[in-house]
């Protein structure tokens, strides 16, 4: 099958692939420019599971400040090269970070970074309301690690539902950006501030 050089120049742009990888996916879904990017999507965030293991030493801090100057965040994202810190499309991503910090409000990066009394004492109210509702200890043991994915998702930046894509995780972003830029990608660290 010959493939449209309009529809291999559109799937370029959608996913950001070589046009080896877009030519090739194009030939394997007959043409379907929709299958063809969730397609390379899929072997993206493959490969990019594979490059979370590699160091980033190199990165740069973004800032954003929201709205009227109310709030402002600080963060540190690393790479693993100046060629890819000094992309305009990294320090864009470092911006829907920080607005994803400004709005969401996370405590910590992942949840071993949490407080082990706070995860404690949150395990400790999901246990008592479940009693309260009348659920055996067998049970509880079953919905406690649910209930406790659910607090993760809410204080942990890698772990939030993202502001522009709900369906869509922090963490997942990322590995979508290890998979389109070709090397890891981590949030070192950052610090949220509020006026009042």
């Amino acid at each position: 099958m010959s493939v449209n050089t309009d529809d291999l120049k559109k799937l370029r742009e959608i996913s950001g692939a070589g046009m080896m990888d877009c030519k090739k996916a194009l030939t394997e879904t007959k043409g379907d420019i929709d299958k063809a990017a969730e397609n390379l999507r899929k072997k993206g965030l493959a490969k990019a599971g594979k490059r979370m293991d590699r160091e980033t030493a190199v990165g740069r801090v973004v800032s954003y400040i929201h709205a009227g100057g109310s709030i402002g965040v600080l963060l540190q994202l690393n790479c693993e090269t100046d060629f890819v810190a000094k992309n305009d499309d990294f320090e864009a991503l470092g911006k829907e970070l920080c607005m994803q910090i400004a709005a969401a409000n996370p405590s910590a990066l992942t949840p071993a970074e949490l407080d082990a009394d706070l995860i404690a004492k949150e395990e400790a109210i999901y246990r008592e309301q479940l009693k309260k509702e009348g659920k055996p200890e067998n049970i509880i043991a079953k919905i406690l690690p649910g209930k406790m994915d659910k607090f993760y998702a809410d204080v942990c930046l890698l772990k939030q539902a993202y502001i522009k894509e709900p369906k869509t995780t922090i963490e997942d972003l990322l590995k979508e950006y290890i998979a389109r830029f070709g090397e890891n990608i981590t949030v070192g660290r950052f610090s949220r501030f509020q006026v009042g």
